[in-house]
């Protein structure tokens, strides 16, 4: 149990600093004057060219998923004043009770998952008779998967099956050099297209194969496969040899990595893809100015080398109880302490970790993201629109989706920015921004998930929180905008006189 609690914990620890750097703000989809839409649909473009203040040009700080700080620790029961007892202690406490402890979790997959984007250049302007971007990121992707029934194992061991097939984490890092081209193709036809030349740095991956434990019947079976992958040039894993104690020889063990002259692993190619459809002269009335987007970001790949991987036996671990030894210490007799060393090292057998090699190659898909979004403009005021935007990530166990609906204003020309409410895979939360746009000048600051209940040192509770802000430069002419239209509720009839003149 000590080691299932060091892996509760390693968890909370995660989701305490998870913070992400550059992600896109869903909540500025449909801010007109917005920079970086063209991250989110690269046939957005803008009526003036911008430079990134490096770093802060487009900085976030962002948590998503349905793991939380406030799962895993609770109010200490046997706390007192002055009793030596800390205040909050963790779900495994023998004082909570099942119920209340496993609320936080949801039933099948938890999941914790960080997209960190760190702009290092970005840069827009209008030329070649549409709108082009070119910009230099260093990506990183988290994500973390842990099974209801894991957590349900740690805190209440019954006679039942348990699976933990989805247990799982992922951690990738590259470099993205970028180029993006958006042009009007017919009146009411905008598309746009982006080119991603990606340089991997490092890959990760953890997963478990067949894994459960089956503790119904008259004995214990635990049984599956974990599997570790790691790309990364310089990487090689240190092992040791480890001797048995209820029988000769000995195995290796896999139990670190070493890392000399890091450097690129992989090399890849990416794509976005977009279009923006708005009715006009539509015979059906009300359909004009009605918008619809739909985007697809990163569809590509990695060839990712310099690979090394460890593996499990897949040899299954049985536990039939202590009913095989002689109570009468002596020579040739079969004690509790041989019984318990040869429990011990058939569970080194099942779960230890064995090098299967080094030099090996892979390639992966990335995790696509699907953006169908539909404006609409209040007919007496075109600067207030309402707008639906479905996001949908698709990355396996680490997928999720998300419905943000909105209302965006452009009080001013210099002013936008909008407030919605958004339906995700791991929670309901609000959102807001504000865009900023005088003359030389951007800055923009936002929120897709307004912070909730917080901790010690205000560490957010649950792991749903972002904010973001940018400064950068701009230059160029607007575009005139449109402004209040005059919509006849009641007219005067007209006079004698002037139905005569």
């Amino acid at each position: 149990m000590k080691t299932i609690n060091k892996y509760i914990l390693a968890v909370a620890l995660m989701t305490q600093t998870g913070i992400a750097m550059a992600q896109e703000l869903n909540s500025a989809y449909f801010t007109d004057d917005f920079k970086y839409r063209h991250q989110m649909n690269p046939a957005y473009g803008n009526s003036q060219g911008y430079a990134a203040i490096p770093i802060i040009g487009n900085f976030n700080m962002q948590l998503q998923g349905s793991l939380g700080v406030g799962d895993f620790f609770f109010k200490n029961p046997d706390y007192k004043p002055d009793a030596g007892a800390k205040k909050t202690t963790t779900f495994m406490h023998p004082g909570i009770s099942v119920d209340e402890a496993l609320k936080g979790f949801k039933k099948g997959t938890n999941s914790l998952l960080m997209d960190m984007d760190l702009n290092i250049a970005s840069v827009g302007f209008n030329a070649f008779d549409g709108y082009n971007t070119v910009e230099l990121k260093d990506r990183t992707h988290f994500g973390l998967s842990m099974p209801y029934d894991f957590f349900l194992f740690a805190k209440d061991m019954k006679n039942q099956d348990y699976s933990f097939d989805d247990m799982g984490i992922r951690a990738w890092n590259y470099a993205e050099l970028a180029f993006g081209h958006s042009r009007q193709l017919f009146d009411n036809l905008r598309v746009g297209a982006k080119l991603k030349l990606l340089f991997g740095v490092a890959r990760a991956d953890m997963t478990m194969k067949n894994m459960h434990a089956n503790l119904s019947g008259d004995k214990w079976i635990v049984d599956g496969q974990v599997k570790g992958e790691l790309n990364m040039k310089g990487a090689t894993f240190k092992e040791k040899d480890v001797e048995y104690k209820s029988r000769p020889g000995t195995f290796r063990q896999v139990n670190g990595i070493d890392i000399k002259n890091p450097g690129m692993s992989g090399f890849g190619l990416g794509f976005d893809l977009g279009g923006i459809y708005e009715f006009k002269d539509c015979p059906v009335k009300w359909l004009n100015g009605l918008k619809v987007s739909l985007a697809v970001a990163d569809l590509g790949f990695i060839s990712w080398n310099n690979g090394i991987v460890a593996e499990s036996s897949g040899k299954p671990f049985e536990f039939s109880g202590f009913n095989n030894f002689d109570l009468r210490s002596g020579d040739n007799k079969h004690t509790l302490g041989d019984e318990v060393d040869s429990y011990g090292d058939k569970l080194k057998d099942f779960y230890h970790l064995e090098n299967k090699g080094s030099g090996k190659s892979a390639t992966h898909a990335l995790a696509a993201t699907l953006r169908f979004g539909l404006e609409y403009p209040l007919p007496v005021y075109d600067r207030l629109t309402f707008g639906s935007l479905l996001t949908r990530r698709f990355d396996g166990k680490y997928s999720w989706i998300e419905e943000r609906v909105s209302a965006n204003i452009r009080p001013l020309n210099w002013l936008d920015g909008g407030i919605n409410v958004a339906f995700t895979s791991f929670c309901t939360t609000m959102g807001w921004v504000i865009n900023f746009h005088p003359k030389g000048i951007n800055f923009f600051v936002g929120m897709d998930h307004m912070i909730g209940k917080t901790g010690a040192k205000m560490i957010p509770l649950n792991s749903n929180f972002s904010f973001n802000l940018g400064l950068n430069v701009v230059w160029g002419s607007k575009k005139s905008k449109k402004g209040l239209k005059t919509l006849t509720f009641w007219k005067m009839p007209d006079t004698e006189a002037q139905k005569t003149n």
